[in-house]
């Protein structure tokens, strides 16, 4: 009889959804070892095939790629609901700007990111995408959390307590990189706040950088319809077309939000191939408006799924994300159709990481790809029945069904209890801060 293949970690669940190739899998089993999976196969094929050292068996529960938070501000938990029910710009400059001018420190970043972190792995997301200041204690955070990270290196023209100008946000950020180079799950960018906050000198200095370094870039763009308004009243152009004239459009632009583009603006990061990040609740609840999702793919634009920070969204929750999306997309089209769940969930873990530039890695259950695995109960009486556990996963499910989740094979999440962070030490700093901040 042929010995068995000796392997870390199996796991069985009633449904597998791979996201590529597509479709949903029945009692199979996912095999993974030093943190790679290495077969996804039926469970009785698994019996006769596989020792693990470990193995669990998820009854009831789906298990899908770690999802991918395309863009947030992780720190900015600890600003979750200061400034509710306020437009971008006021929101921006009444009350995020001179509370970052007062409290904003590396202690600021980390405890937050910390918080972050804990929340984003407590809802599946094993990937995020971070812009925010002090990029050396955020990586320092992703760390302690297990969690993967692409870092923006927050870059404006104007004073805080981080920088001086844009030559600091860049040596700045840029330092923290070099620090963290060595590290596995953790991958750097730069991230120019917007087109209104940087002036084209500093532009060009990021472009020149990202074309050295071989570093992505990042940005908000055409968030609100004022912002494109005033570019225009401004400078005569368009923000995206004034990026592009600067060098700054191409496969590794993320343009940011994306509301407000006209056709032009759509064909223009179809023809560089850039990205698309849609933060649907954050654009609702900042009445920024709704981007034109099904228009961009419909070009051949990848989109992927955002939550934008806590401060403007008031959760990380790209399950909740997933059902927006589709929602919004349906009600602005008029199409019922559009973006089904199998869609969504594909713009929340593999066109995520094709965003990030991380797809070879991560965003879906293939062999040889990380084991950044999520399982989502599915046994609830509020579930029930359970005819498409992809339809369960958009329209159903919340983030409150995640029991378990797994970052290059290392248990983060466990019977919905975090393996790498003390949640009490995370709820005595919380409180901290806010005594502080309110």
């Amino acid at each position: 009889m042929e010995s068995l293949q000796p392997i870390d970690l199996r796991i069985d669940a009633t449904w597998i959804v791979p996201v590529e190739p597509a479709g949903t899998l029945r009692e199979h089993a996912v095999i993974v070892h030093a943190g790679r999976i290495v077969a996804v196969l039926p469970t009785a094929a698994a019996d006769v095939r596989y020792a693990a050292r470990e193995h669990l068996s998820l009854p009831g529960r789906v298990l899908i790629p770690g999802l991918v938070n395309a863009h947030v501000h992780a720190a900015m938990t600890l600003l979750r609901g200061v400034a509710d029910d306020v437009p971008l710009q006021a929101w921006l400059a009444e009350h995020i700007w001179p509370r970052e001018g007062r409290f904003l420190s590396a202690d600021f970043v980390h405890d937050g990111t910390l918080l972050g972190a804990a929340e984003m792995l407590r809802g599946g997301i094993t990937c995020c995408n971070d812009m925010y200041f002090h990029a050396d204690a955020a990586a320092r955070a992703f760390e302690s959390a297990g969690m993967r990270a692409l870092l923006g290196l927050a870059v404006l023209e104007f004073p805080t307590p981080y920088a001086a100008d844009a030559d600091g946000y860049l040596q700045q950020g840029l330092a923290a990189r070099d620090a963290y180079r060595g590290s596995a799950r953790l991958h750097f960018g730069l991230a120019p706040h917007a087109p209104y906050t940087v002036s084209d000198a500093t532009w060009q200095k990021v472009v020149m950088y990202a074309h050295q370094l071989d570093l992505p870039i990042q940005t908000h763009v055409a968030e609100t319809a004022l912002e494109v308004e005033e570019a225009v009243a401004r400078t005569g152009e368009r923000p995206l077309p004034r990026l592009a004239r600067l060098g700054a459009t191409g496969p590794g632009f993320l343009a940011v939000h994306a509301v407000h583009l006209d056709d032009r603006d759509i064909e223009l990061l179809a023809r560089h191939d850039c990205r698309v990040v849609h933060c649907a609740g954050s654009n609702m609840k900042l009445a920024s408006g709704i981007a034109r999702v099904v228009d961009l793919q419909s070009a051949g634009v990848g989109v992927a799924l955002g939550t934008d920070g806590a401060a403007s969204n008031n959760r990380l929750d790209l399950l909740a994300e997933m059902r927006l999306a589709g929602l919004l997309a349906k009600v602005s089209t008029g199409d019922a159709a559009a973006l089904p769940a199998a869609r969504l969930l594909r713009m929340a873990t593999l066109d995520g990481a094709s965003a990030l530039g991380l797809d070879a890695t991560i965003g879906s259950l293939e062999p040889g790809k990380a084991a950044d695995i999520v399982a989502v109960d599915l046994r609830r009486l509020e579930s029930q029945p359970v005819y498409d556990p992809v339809s369960h996963l958009v329209h159903v499910a919340g983030r409150d069904d995640v029991t378990h989740v797994w970052v290059a094979g290392e248990s983060v999440l466990r019977e919905r209890r975090l393996t790498t962070l003390d949640e009490g030490a995370l709820l005595a700093r919380a409180a901290l801060w806010q005594e502080r901040l309110q």
